[in-house]
C-alpha cells in the first residue's frame, strides 16, 4: 500500500481578506462556510474518502481514528496535536502557519499520522508521543518515512536567548542564528536529530520557509492569517 503526502499552499479556495484563500482552518476568524467549501475541495480533488482535521493545543495529544467525518462540517477532533490511523484513503491532517508539520508512514504495515510540531509542542514530544502510537499499531520505527513540511525557517525564527536554550536542553540540535546573528531556533533539525535518536532513517524536508515564501500562511509574517494544511493518507489503489 502506498503512503501519499501533500501540503498545501494559499492558493485556490473561498476565503478572502487575510485568509485568501485556501484558509483550511476554523479557529483563525475566516468565514466558517469558506472553511468548508475549502475543506471540501481538498477532500474532493485528493478522492479521499476524508479527511481528519485536529483543534490543535501545542500539546502532546494523539488521536488514533478509523472512519472519515461525516462532512467537510464535521467537528475538529478536540484537544490533540497529531493523529494516526490504519484505513485506507482516509485522509489524517494537521493545520500550520510557521510551526513545523509532520507526515509520518509506514507502507509496509500500513500506518500513517501527521502531527503539529511547534516550539511547545516539539520541545514536549509530540513527535516521540506519535511514533509511539505508531509502533503500537504495528509500524516499524526503522520503516517509517518522514517529511518535515514547510515551516519557519533557523535563519528567520529569532526568539529570546533564555527561549532558545530552554528548547535546546528539550529538543537538541534546534539552537540557531538568524542572519543578524541573534538567538533563534531550527525545529526542523532539532525534529530530524530526535528522529534519528529514535531510530527513523528516513527523513525528507521540505526547505521552504513559512515566512520567506508569500504562497504560504505565515503567522510571524502577516500576523492575522491562514493556515495551510499537510495531509497524509494510505491509497490502496494502482499508481
Amino acid at each position: 500500500m502506498r503512503v501519499r503526502r501533500v501540503t498545501t499552499t494559499r492558493a485556490g479556495g473561498r476565503s478572502t481578506g487575510p485568509f485568501a484563500r485556501f484558509n483550511l482552518s476554523r479557529g483563525v476568524g475566516d468565514d466558517p462556510a469558506a472553511v468548508a467549501a475549502n475543506r471540501f475541495r481538498l477532500t474532493r480533488e485528493l478522492g479521499l474518502d476524508g479527511v481528519v482535521f485536529l483543534r490543535q493545543v501545542h500539546g502532546t495529544g494523539v488521536e488514533v481514528v478509523s472512519s472519515a467525518p461525516r462532512s467537510s462540517d464535521a467537528p475538529d477532533v478536540p484537544d490533540r496535536d497529531a493523529v494516526v490511523t490504519t484505513t485506507p484513503l482516509l485522509g489524517v491532517a494537521v493545520l500550520a502557519a510557521d510551526c513545523v508539520p509532520v507526515l509520518l508512514g509506514d507502507p509496509q504495515a500500513g500506518v500513517v499520522g501527521a502531527a503539529h510540531a511547534g516550539r511547545v509542542g516539539a520541545a514536549a514530544g509530540v513527535l516521540t508521543a506519535t511514533v509511539e502510537a505508531m509502533t503500537g499499531l504495528g509500524a516499524g520505527v526503522d520503516r517509517l518515512e518522514v517529511l518535515l513540511g514547510p515551516a519557519v525557517c533557523g535563519r528567520c525564527y529569532e526568539v529570546p536567548a533564555a527561549m532558545r536554550d530552554e528548547v535546546e536542553a528539550a529538543l537538541p540540535g534546534s539552537a540557531s542564528t538568524t542572519r543578524s546573528r541573534t538567538p533563534a531556533l531550527d525545529l526542523r533539525a532539532g525534529l530530524t536529530a530526535q528522529l534519528a535518536a529514535l531510530g527513523v532513517r528516513k527523513v525528507g524536508t521540505d526547505p521552504r520557509c513559512t515566512l520567506e515564501d508569500p504562497d504560504l500562511f505565515s503567522h510571524r509574517r502577516e500576523g492575522r492569517t491562514g493556515r495551510q494544511a499537510a495531509v497524509t493518507w494510505l491509497d490502496p489503489r494502482p499508481a
